[in-house]
């Protein structure tokens, strides 16, 4: 048996920053060295949610000290625009302003101080127009951002009018911010002639490449985009850095010096966007059994004064409206709300977490108007048999493995037995009381835009046997450079030593899709193993000619090749290859294969596979106050074959604790003039070490390969753990539920603040 190599594939390898990140050596873009020249920039921003810029006055701005350069919309010499999907979304404002934060100047001196001085030298005058604010405003005023989109299966209307039981509801999905440890900041650095390099904290560098390149009138070509790793992303720098950087990038040609545009923390919150925030109001009928017969859902989402990527989550949201559950007749209808508040974007689950906490809600519903255990009734909606497998968006669901893992995290976690002291404990406690719930996740990998699912990779194997990578992925600590290297030790079977990730680069891989969708790994793992196949082979083929040996004797193993009778080490068959004029460099690309989505029929495979998990949450709440505690959380993850269990369990139990701020604590508020006013750590709160569960127990699911043909047989893991903090709003919920009589559902909004509990609670008859 040859003995293994150090770091290759289902090996926990340490994460290649982990040293650097704790150590405060790891270079992020605005620790990159500055030129002599460096200017700094600051941004005017709009005090109105909706107003029509009358005067705009400079000249006091360009009397202070330290100012090289200031533009407004009239300075761009290319297109204002920065819109991903639909145009409309512009990186300074022109004419009108939508939304307060809104960028309207930018300033670039000597120091970031003196920019910010020249900012409030500058003298502008409004005409401030109405506003809409809230989702219930845009609804009454038919606002929308994008046209609406509805799912079909069956016929609801008339399935409902069959079933023995119909309730409805409505209740409010909160927002999210990003909240990531590094802002928002970009970089700029003018070469000869139109040649620019653009340093950005971006998930997305080829987005950057083309908005600047757009912005600048150039060809994409003279636009150069580096990224090194970030301090987290969550979405939020995927569309929001092209305004960064487009500012930078016109700056520095305006005078001539590399400049950086650097948010604090304040302005980062006002003007970038977050998760969607959504009304959802749903009507089912279901049996004495619990079984669901129809479901007429609305998912209203505030998208915010412009599109963004808005009409795709609200699909996603659509997407997983059913989660695990078979819906016979369904009508899933999504409005894309326009509202005079920053655009709303992209965010960790994409929209699916919002639809999916919208099903759950409505199980949850079901079960106490029967007074039946919820996971009674979850159980018995869950897809199953063949005549049960078809989605409301017409997939087939193939892979379901949801109730072998509801099976056996429900034995693990004891919820029976612990469902029976909760319900001990209520019954002789006046004002403390427990929550105790169990929630499923079925969550859809692959973008829903089809063309998105594409990667590449650049691969060199230089003649001393060391290899060098380059992919499309970015690094935002989730690991992403770290599986891929293993990946391709893994191929070679050659140590993760020999393998060097470097920063990912428009000009070495062209035309990359985002670090997003839970597909990091899939696609940028999967174009780096062709890469290194190609490669693989070429040696192979040498080494054939070169010894008169078949293909299958040339076997590579723990950094060495036998090559029929003869054992080589890697790096000297590298260097014979070399010598021999063999080319040792490549590129690979992969595509998702299968995929498709027919939107105006509403039908398609949108997802390449499924990813699944359970997780069972108890909490304590205090009647008096609203406060609560998570006592215990047990989670099982569907991961596939897992490429670095670590790196997994560390992804797992970030997305649980992330999922579980949004749910309970992390409130966005605007006021009626459309101020956010939670825009700091003093007034927008995320979990710490004591919201963390007491006793959080997380497992993978072990022998469970992905049945599609993905990396070495792994899933995703970024996006679905997040939604198995549903659990714990539903176990508040259930806790809530108990200060009243069976049978009644409480009206609980999330996120679940202490303030939101002691509502629900008064509202209980």
């Amino acid at each position: 048996m040859h003995k293994k190599i150090s770091g290759g594939v289902s090996e926990s390898v340490v994460h290649d920053s982990a040293i650097r990140h704790v150590t405060g050596q790891a270079v992020y873009t605005d620790d990159i060295a500055e030129s002599y020249h460096q200017l700094h920039a600051a941004l005017l921003l709009s005090p109105h949610a909706h107003a029509r810029i009358v005067k705009i006055d400079l000249s006091k701005a360009w009397k202070c000290p330290g100012v090289e350069a200031i533009i407004t919309a009239d300075d761009i010499p290319g297109v204002n625009e920065v819109g991903p999907i639909f145009p409309g979304e512009t990186a300074l404002a022109s004419g009108v302003v939508q939304y307060a934060g809104e960028p309207i100047v930018a300033v670039a001196a000597k120091s970031e101080s003196e920019a910010k001085r020249a900012v409030a030298a500058i003298e502008v005058e409004y005409e401030v127009l109405p506003a809409a604010i809230s989702i219930e405003d845009s609804l009454a005023q038919g606002l929308k951002v994008a046209a609406e989109h509805t799912l079909k299966v069956g016929d609801s209307q008339s399935a409902l009018k069959q079933c023995e039981h119909v309730v409805s509801g409505e209740f409010h999905i909160g927002g999210q911010d990003h909240f990531y440890l590094e802002g928002q900041v970009a970089s700029a650095v003018l070469g000869e002639g139109q040649e620019m390099l653009v340093y950005s904290s971006t998930q997305h560098p080829s987005e950057v490449q083309k908005m600047v390149a757009q912005f600048l009138g150039i060809p994409r070509n003279q636009v150069r985009v580096e990224v090194r790793r970030m301090g987290g992303g969550f979405g939020g720098k995927e569309t929001q850095p092209a305004i960064l950087a487009c500012i930078a990038a016109l700056l520095s040609v305006k005078s001539q010096k590399p400049v950086k545009l650097r948010l604090n923390r304040d302005d980062d919150m006002i003007m970038t966007g977050k998760r969607h925030h959504f009304l959802t109001r749903y009507k089912v009928g279901f049996d004495n059994e619990g079984r669901i017969g129809a479901l007429e859902m609305v998912l209203a989402a505030g998208c915010g004064q412009v599109a963004d990527l808005s009409t795709s989550i609200l699909d996603r949201a659509l997407f997983h409206s059913d989660n695990c559950y078979f819906l016979p007749n369904a009508t899933l209808h999504g409005i894309p709300c326009k509202t005079n508040t920053v655009s709303n974007t992209a965010f960790r689950g994409f929209g699916g977490p919002q639809g999916m906490l919208g099903i759950e809600n409505v199980m949850d519903h079901v079960a106490r108007y029967l007074k039946m255990d919820p996971v009674q009734v979850r159980i018995r909606n869950y897809y199953g048999t063949a005549d049960k497998n078809l989605t409301p968006y017409h997939q087939t669901v193939e892979d379901n493995i949801i109730p072998e893992i509801t099976e056996q995290l429900l034995n693990s976690s004891q919820y029976f037995l612990r469902r029976k002291e909760v319900e001990e404990f209520n019954a002789s406690s006046r004002f403390i009381k427990k929550g105790l719930a169990f929630s499923p996740v079925k969550f859809g990998i692959s973008f829903t835009t089809s063309f998105l699912n594409q990667a590449g990779a650049l691969m060199h194997i230089y003649a001393d046997g060391s290899v060098y990578l380059n992919h499309g992925g970015t690094e935002m600590g989730q690991g992403l450079f770290t599986k891929v290297a293993q990946i391709v030790a893994e191929e070679f079977q050659i140590d993760l030593s020999r393998i060097r990730v470097s920063a990912t680069d428009t000009a070495k891989v062209p035309n990359t899709s985002a670090t997003a969708a839970s597909s990091g790994t899939d696609m940028n793992g999967k174009a780096a193993q062709i890469a290194a196949r190609i490669l693989k082979q070429r040696l192979i083929d040498f080494a054939v000619s070169e010894f008169k040996v078949k293909p299958e004797e040339v076997i590579f193993h723990n950094n060495r090749v036998t090559v029929g009778e003869r054992r080589i080490g890697f790096s000297e068959l590298v260097n014979m290859a070399h010598h021999a004029r063999v080319s040792l460099s490549t590129t690979g690309f992969y595509k998702t294969p299968k995929i498709f989505y027919d939107r105006g029929k509403a039908k398609g495979r949108p997802f390449l596979y499924f990813a699944y998990g359970a997780c069972v949450s108890e909490v304590l709440v205090d009647g008096l106050t609203g406060e609560y505690r998570i006592l215990r959380s047990d989670i099982l993850h569907d991961v596939g074959t897992s490429i670095n269990e670590a790196i997994d369990i560390g992804q797992i139990e970030g997305a649980f604790v992330q999922g579980a701020g949004w749910l309970t604590m992390e409130e966005l508020y605007w006021d009626s003039k459309g101020h956010l006013k939670t825009h700091a750590p003093s007034t927008y709160k995320i979990p710490t070490c004591r919201d963390i569960p007491l006793d959080l127990r997380v497992e993978i699911l072990k022998d469970s390969p992905n049945q599609e043909d993905t990396v070495y047989r792994s899933k995703a893991v970024g996006e679905p753990p997040l939604m198995l903090a549903n659990a714990v709003w539903l176990a508040i919920k259930d806790a809530v539920s108990s200060f009243c009589a069976p049978g009644e559902n409480p009206n609980l909004n999330a996120p679940a603040t202490p303030e939101a509990v002691l509502k629900a609670i008064g509202s209980l008859s």
